[in-house]
């Protein structure tokens, strides 16, 4: 490790107080140079209020902030920046219709005559990338590069300024496997440089992989700080987030299974190259693991009639289905969530009533397309109480909601409507660990009430806690089935590696 370049970050006693709401209430804790220090809690903990002070956007209401013996005051973000701090959001700050240049270099733009020097903002912007993402091009329009691509510009922005506070806030939210692994790479650079980084994400296994230390918050009040992350396990680091086990968090209730629900013979398609075979009965919550590009979603896109089959035979409650569209499966009661809420989920800009409503809509309409707003209201107040969606009313924009209440609204939508077989594509990917068990418990009290439930997720820890049967898949074919007494670890991930090639 190379000798340290930057001070302590000390946060003493920061409080913040919005209208009728506490955010933050004496916040202290010290981040070291040359450390990855972990910020961890769930939804409305104070994570992202706490970067938002450090990054100039708030002031706080009380305590200080310091680097090393100096203390900090920032009136707005650009006094923060000239300080040495960088707040990379999960929303990044740069120009899509920019080159790479002007984004890295705009506000101070090399000049010449009065006019901006291209050969010298090349020449600048090639030295800020070089180590770092040495194969894009300065001139490449910054709305053509991948999401990574343009993390790592905004991480080299950062460093242009000679940045010795960098901040992350849920980075690799939408990065590839690939693009993770890069990122990480160069996390760790940064701490081997002695700068001070702050890291906020709500995956175990990031955390696991490059955190030196984490504090946790919860209900905007410091919990506690662990220094020695070889001797934190997870069940430690849930347990302090949100005050009870783990084993509690996935709330496995057993119960009775009735007849098989849907039946699936031989069926094959985009990203399903083996014949697959399998059933799910009313009641069961089954589990589908696999590692990327496994066809686990491909599967579901499937059943789900996005794709179409090539080849075999879908049945529910023992009679043949011809899925020719969504339409189709929705009719049938089978009910898709997808991965990706944010584009294939909801509809942004629609209010939560709006999203809640959109799938039973057609059938409470008058006359088919008339709205029948009685009915609209309440039903979406009726699905909002049920799955404790945290909105301030049912007009908010769904979009303003955080990722785990957004999902609550997704199955609302289908709660809406009757519902045979629930379909969930990484149902807590990207929540909090609170909002996760509210999940679990609805897809536990959904299996209670005799709904047959498909849920495929990476997470393996969730797959064993919450299913009762497991089939894994590897490269686009089902490769073992584990019954929940059997499910450890080493033999799920063994019959999810990709078999040797002969």
């Amino acid at each position: 490790m190379h000798q340290s370049s930057s001070a302590a970050l000390r946060f003493d006693g920061i409080c913040k107080q919005f209208p009728g709401v506490r955010a933050l209430s004496g916040i202290s804790f010290e981040a070291r140079p040359g450390q990855v220090h972990a910020l961890m809690g769930e939804n409305g903990a104070g994570k992202s209020t706490l970067l938002k002070i450090l990054g100039g956007a708030y002031v706080p209401s009380d305590g200080r902030l310091l680097l090393g013996e100096q203390p900090l005051a920032f009136r707005n973000a650009a006094d923060s920046i000239a300080r040495g701090i960088a707040v990379i959001h999960q929303e990044l700050h740069l120009v899509p219709e920019m080159t790479v240049a002007e984004n890295l270099l705009l506000g101070h733009l090399p000049a010449r005559f009065g006019l901006v020097d291209r050969r010298a903002l090349r020449r600048r912007a090639s030295e800020l990338l070089k180590g770092l993402a040495e194969e894009i091009d300065p001139g490449t329009r910054l709305g053509a590069l991948s999401l990574g691509q343009r993390q790592l510009v905004e991480i080299a922005k950062a460093l242009s300024r000679d940045a010795q506070v960098l901040a992350f806030d849920e980075p690799t939210s939408s990065l590839s496997a690939r693009e993770i692994d890069r990122l990480m790479e160069i996390i760790a650079r940064l701490r081997d440089e002695g700068r001070v980084v702050l890291y906020v994400s709500h995956r175990m296994e990031e955390i696991f992989r490059i955190c030196d230390a984490v504090t946790v918050f919860k209900d905007g009040r410091f919990v506690r700080t662990f220094e020695d992350m070889n001797q934190l396990t997870q069940d430690e680091l849930v347990t302090s987030m949100v005050g009870r086990d783990i084993e509690d968090i996935y709330d496995y209730r057993p119960r009775p299974h009735g007849e098989v629900a849907l039946a699936v013979d031989g069926l094959k398609g985009p990203g399903v190259k083996a014949p697959a075979s399998f059933c799910v009965r009313h009641g069961e919550v089954l589990g589908f693991f696999g590692l990327v590009g496994a066809g686990r979603t491909e599967l579901l896109r499937l059943l789900s009639g996005l794709e179409r089959h090539s080849a075999g035979h879908i049945s529910l409650d023992g009679i043949p289905l011809h899925l020719r569209s969504p339409r189709d499966a929705i009719d049938a009661g089978i009910l898709l969530c997808p991965e990706d809420r944010k584009k294939e989920g909801i509809v942004p800009l629609g209010s939560v009533a709006e999203n809640i409503n959109l799938g039973a809509r057609p059938a409470h309409a008058w006359f088919g397309c008339l709205l029948r707003k009685p009915w609209e209201r309440a039903n979406a107040e009726k699905q909002i109480r049920a799955l404790n969606v945290k909105t301030p009313s049912a007009d908010q924009a769904i979009f303003y909601l955080s990722g785990g209440n957004q999902q609550k609204a997704i199955l609302g939508r289908w709660l809406s409507l009757p519902m045979k077989v629930l379909l969930l594509d990484e149902p807590t990917r990207g929540i909090d660990i609170g909002a996760k068990s509210e999940i679990y418990q609805i897809i536990h009290n959904l299996a209670a009430d005799g709904v047959a439930v498909i849920v495929v997720s990476s997470d393996l820890m969730e797959v064993i806690g919450i299913s009762d049967r497991i089939l894994v898949m590897s490269e686009g074919a089902i490769t073992g089935e584990v019954m929940r007494a059997e499910a450890e670890e080493p033999r799920l991930l063994q019959l999810a590696l990709p078999r040797a090639r002969q």
